[in-house]
């Protein structure tokens, strides 16, 4: 750690146009070895079982790859976002105030099975002025182990510090180590389950920034267009269920009961589990669906609500009216992201000044919390606390500012 903390420095004196080669090279790189990468990938993906929930986060495959360039080449083209000047004052006595944007200097990643994050963080890092100390799982180990190395190789082969990432073992001594690792790294981010960020943020004696489990809801209200709500329920459960932005509970209200078999079928048919509270489960059990599809009818208990599934599982909760879905989220919900489907503006705009979460929809799925999605080349996490940053995080989000003060001989009396 003391090598990246030191490469820090050299990465400040690096030009926008020279981060810009890096990562060009580097995602001609990954174009180049996609045989040897996917090789070391499916020596994780092994040692998994492929029923496990964490297996499709860990699998690479060229097309998840043909992403990550393409995330990494938008990256190339976004601006820089050091040494702005984010707010500028003259005091009375002439002294000239800046407050100017600057990197953290070292940014620890704690996450588990997902390779991905390797790349997408040394991007974002590289991009932002900042050195990384990554920490991935050992689920994930032989992807990581090569990525980093690919990385290193690149750095080398442009004449500049390979100390600007560094790949910590996958043990829990080295998880300790970084979490007290003061003055060498500088801000941490758990990326991964409620458990790993809990401990993260009970353990680490450096300052932490948080990106929650996503316990994500769609409520579709008694307005709803129920086109659009299969189509938006559809896609928030199953495009991508082991990830942190896939619907967990639909909540639905009572007049639109009528319409459950039409929005179920859908999810039934891709096998989606479906744990329903006791007016859904009346409803469900009314229509021909219930015996076609009964192994994927089940019931809902105290535990069901308030669960991250990261499966083909989701909770229904019946609501009265939008008060009662909110409160419901308020309980339930982790702030992560929440969507309504509802052709009713006033109640629309009541959902999203009301429910309290980092990302909030209208008509449009949660699937769509994402980095790249928002325009911001990839993302080094979704943060769901509240200082600092929320939401998706990427450049500007990975940068801290500093106060710079001109004078002309100017004492303070």
């Amino acid at each position: 750690m003391q090598a990246c903390k030191d490469a820090s420095f050299d990465l400040q004196n690096l030009s926008d146009n020279q981060v810009n080669d890096i990562l060009t090279a580097l995602a001609d790189s990954i174009v180049a070895n996609k045989t040897m990468l996917l090789a070391e990938n499916q020596k994780d993906l092994d040692r998994m079982d492929k029923s496990n929930p964490m297996f499709d986060r860990l699998k690479l495959t060229d097309d998840r790859l043909d992403g990550i360039v393409s995330d990494m080449r938008k990256v190339v083209t976004l601006p820089s976002p050091l040494h702005h000047v984010l707010s500028e004052s003259t005091l009375d006595n002439g002294l000239q105030i800046q407050r100017i944007s600057v990197p953290f200097g070292v940014i620890g990643i704690i996450y588990e099975a997902r390779p991905n994050v390797t790349f997408d963080v040394f991007s974002l890092c590289l991009k932002s002025g900042n050195c990384c100390v990554l920490k991935g799982g050992k689920d994930a180990d032989f992807s990581n182990q090569a990525i980093v190395k690919l990385i290193k190789q690149v750095l080398k082969s442009s004449g500049v510090n390979e100390h600007f990432v560094e790949l910590l073992p996958a043990t829990h001594e080295a998880t300790a180590e970084m979490l007290h690792a003061r003055g060498y790294i500088d801000l941490i981010i758990p990326r991964g389950s409620s458990r790993l960020i809990n401990f993260v943020r009970e353990e680490a004696s450096i300052p932490v920034i948080e990106t929650g489990a996503g316990v994500c809801h769609t409520y579709v209200d008694k307005d709803a267009d129920l086109d659009k709500a299969i189509k938006i329920v559809v896609n928030a459960k199953t495009r991508r269920v082991s990830v942190c932005n896939s619907l967990d509970c639909m909540i639905i209200h009572e007049q639109k009961l009528s319409d459950i078999e039409t929005i179920c079928r859908p999810l039934f048919e891709k096998n989606v589990e479906i744990y329903f509270d006791e007016k859904s489960l009346e409803a469900i059990n009314k229509t021909s669906l219930s015996a076609e599809y009964q192994n994927y009818i089940k019931c809902a208990d105290d535990s069901t609500f308030g669960t991250e599934f990261l499966s083909l599982r989701m909770a229904v909760k019946t609501v009265s009216d939008v008060n009662e879905a909110i409160m419901h989220i308020r309980k339930f919900g982790s702030g992560h992201s929440e969507s309504i489907v509802t052709e009713d503006k006033e109640t629309a705009q009541k959902f999203l000044y009301s429910v309290d979460a980092a990302c909030v929809y209208h008509n449009a799925p949660t699937s769509f919390t994402d980095g790249a999605q928002f325009g911001l080349g990839a993302e080094i996490g979704i943060s769901t606390q509240k200082l600092h940053a929320r939401g998706p995080m990427a450049l500007e989000a990975i940068t801290t500012y500093k106060w710079v003060v001109c004078g002309n001989g100017q004492t303070r009396p």
